[in-house]
């Protein structure tokens, strides 16, 4: 697994492009120990670099000094030989650079040697190594130091864990487990994940033999591809095939779903054959999918046809797959048959705070002299990463007045970035449900259910069951008192979308609200039967 960020101490982090970069004397181990770990590391999907040039000058090459400088570990395999090339010697100072400059791993492996022979540089081992001394007398004070603190780091030892085969299973969990622990570190730029993470990797119930399905549920913006992305960067190693299908719902929309699923299946097969046939017949590749254990994320899923579309049925991969689907629709996933829900929850407080100010400050703390509009900012926000990002880059380098004149005309609508990506939800309902989303978000927030559900259904709305698809969307949630909640970026959209309807004549609006406004159309005495569902008053 490649990944573009690491826990390095440097401020200038070179970018990862590997797990692993192996080093290793040629001669003695490449087709032999080397080949076989490789082997093994590529098998458990780690991104192992391997330098297959047999013809070594004198002068390594930047490219491999390049491929040492982009990995997160380094597996030295010391042998016999490893100490009489230059080419090896030059490596491990590089390597060693790396720990000290980017806190890179390094993972020794005493391959046939004693560990105290590479320490010192005695028996075969330091024979070797002194054939160097008449052609490179300056370099030998630093090699010896080199192979002296990399022989003091913890590794492991041929002669102690034997046969070979336990031998490389041994290193390759060990690296496993590093990959996974250096994991919390590459994200330290998500904010707020680690509880979720937690919790949804319980879920996940990694030890389980079955095929477990999760769905991640929440409102638009609030994080489940992020989050989704996270979970898959950490586990996607654990098996032997894994693919992120995102946006799922757009690649329909456009009439990409065919060319994702050739993506897909072409992935999870390691075949590049797999044929762009939307309606073909999945059996074959079904026979094949059953016998590989995979993780796929479903990304932003709204109809079950389009999981059917690009794998047939769920429950047809190997034992122990896991299968993650993020949807703004409950429904979706009940469908689907998951296993379990996850609900996304909107950020704490201080949470909310760093991310924003981030965007807004490019600091995880606000200036001193802009703290209480940003607490007012994060207020409007009420958690939603997405409106946080889109706020705080909005606001990033302005003067106060801006911030000022910013927050009072959000009041009034979101801007458009949230507006667009809340609104999804909405455009997917039929006109019935869209008439009760914007009655409550314009008049019932707050009030009883079985009160409102009454009132709706007396205009032959049929809310009862309208009320139960908002629910599932998560555009209202029912409080334990039974009152109808609505976020408040939720309700902003909603009333927006209201506003628009008269854009150029205030007067056709369908829905009042604000005493202000229904005391000038009443003076106006522009209000028929027929202008306006509703006159209420705030």
């Amino acid at each position: 697994m490649a990944s573009s960020s690491h826990p390095y101490a440097s401020l200038t982090n070179p970018e990862i492009k590997y797990d692993v970069f192996l080093s290793f004397g040629g001669e003695d181990t490449r087709e032999s120990f080397t080949s076989h770990l490789y082997s093994a590391l590529s098998r458990e999907t780690v991104e192992t670099f391997i330098d297959d040039d047999l013809r070594r000058g004198d002068e390594i090459s930047q490219s491999l000094l390049d491929a040492i400088e982009a990995s997160s570990i380094s597996i030295i395999i010391f042998s016999e030989s490893y100490a009489s090339s230059r080419w090896c010697l030059d490596e491990l100072l590089k390597i060693l650079e790396c720990k000290k400059e980017y806190a890179q791993i390094v993972v020794p492996v005493f391959y046939r040697v004693d560990p105290s022979h590479v320490r010192k540089q005695t028996g075969n081992f330091g024979d070797s190594f002194l054939k160097l001394e008449e052609r490179f007398p300056d370099k030998m004070q630093s090699w010896r130091n080199a192979l002296t603190e990399a022989a003091d780091l913890s590794g492991f030892d041929s002669l102690v864990v034997s046969p070979e085969s336990a031998l490389i299973e041994e290193i390759v969990n060990a690296i496993l487990k590093r990959l996974d622990d250096t994991f919390h570190s590459e994200n330290e730029d998500l904010v707020g994940v680690r509880l979720p993470m937690k919790e949804i990797e319980s879920l996940l119930r990694t030890g389980s033999t079955n095929v477990y399905k999760l769905g991640i549920w929440g409102i638009g913006g609030i994080g489940k591809t992020t989050i989704a992305g996270a979970i898959f960067n950490k586990i996607s190693r654990h098996f032997s095939g894994s693919y992120f299908a995102r946006n799922v719902r757009e690649a329909e929309e456009t009439c990409r779903l065919g060319d994702l699923r050739q993506q897909l299946l072409s992935t999870l097969l390691n075949d590049g054959n797999v044929k762009n046939f939307l309606n073909t017949d999945l059996n074959f590749q079904s026979r094949r999918l059953t016998r590989k254990k995979v993780l796929i994320v479903f990304d932003d899923v709204d109809h079950p046809r389009q999981i059917k579309i690009l794998v047939g049925r769920l429950d047809l991969f190997a034992s122990g797959s896991r299968i993650i689907i993020t949807t703004r629709d409950r429904q979706v996933l009940a469908n689907c048959g998951v296993d379990e829900v996850y609900q996304m929850e909107e950020l704490v407080h201080d949470d909310a705070l760093r991310l924003f100010s981030r965007h807004a400050f490019g600091g995880d703390h606000p200036h001193e002299s802009h703290t209480e509009l940003a607490c007012k900012t994060i207020k409007y926000a009420r958690g939603v990463p997405l409106a946080l990002e889109v706020l705080g880059r909005y606001l990033y380098g302005k003067r106060r007045e801006v911030w000022e004149n910013a927050k009072s005309k959000w009041e009034t609508a979101p801007p458009k970035g949230i507006q667009d990506a809340l609104k999804i939800s909405y455009d997917g309902l039929d006109d019935k449900e869209q008439n009760i989303f914007l009655d409550i978000a314009c008049f019932f927030i707050d009030e009883d259910r079985d009160t409102a559900t009454k009132f709706l259904d007396d205009c032959e709305f049929f809310a009862t069951s309208a009320i139960e698809v908002l629910v599932d969307k998560h555009l209202i949630t029912i409080s334990v008192l039974n009152k109808i909640e609505m976020h408040y970026l939720l309700r902003a959209m909603g009333r927006e979308i209201v506003r628009q309807e008269s854009t150029n004549d205030p007067g056709k609006r369908s829905r009042l609200w604000h005493h202000k406004e229904v005391y000038k159309i009443l003076s106006e005495n522009r209000v028929s039967n027929n202008d306006f569902s509703f006159l209420l008053f705030e």
